[in-house]
């Protein structure tokens, strides 16, 4: 590099102005003033929301509940219609299993007495 190649950044520090902190300070103030009420509002109104759907997700899971709840009824009651068609068969098998048995004990008493 040469004498009249000089860097870009030569000179700036003594180009800046003086920087009044208490200019600063005020500005700051002022956009943080600006803005924090904003920016509380939508805190409050996202902790709404946050607590809304807490309790939605609450109240959907009851209702899941109950319809498991009726689902397990409706399958108890298929369950006792079920039992009740097998009892019916378990009957008339028992009332096949007599009349058999009548009808075997009746051959064998007229076998003996031919």
């Amino acid at each position: 590099l040469g004498p009249s190649d000089a860097s870009p950044d030569e000179g700036v520090v003594e180009d800046l102005p003086l920087i009044d902190e208490k200019a600063v300070e005020q500005l700051t103030e002022g956009l943080i003033s600006h803005y924090l009420p904003d920016l509380q509002r939508s805190k409050s109104a996202l902790q709404e929301l946050t607590q809304n759907q807490v309790v939605l997700l609450e109240t959907l899971e009851q209702e899941i509940s109950k319809f498991k709840d009726c689902n397990s009824i409706l399958e108890i009651n298929a369950l006792f219609s079920e039992a009740k068609h097998y009892h019916n068969k378990l009957v008339n098998i028992r009332n096949e299993m007599m009349m058999i048995h009548e009808k075997t004990s009746k051959l064998k008493v007229s076998g003996i007495n031919i």
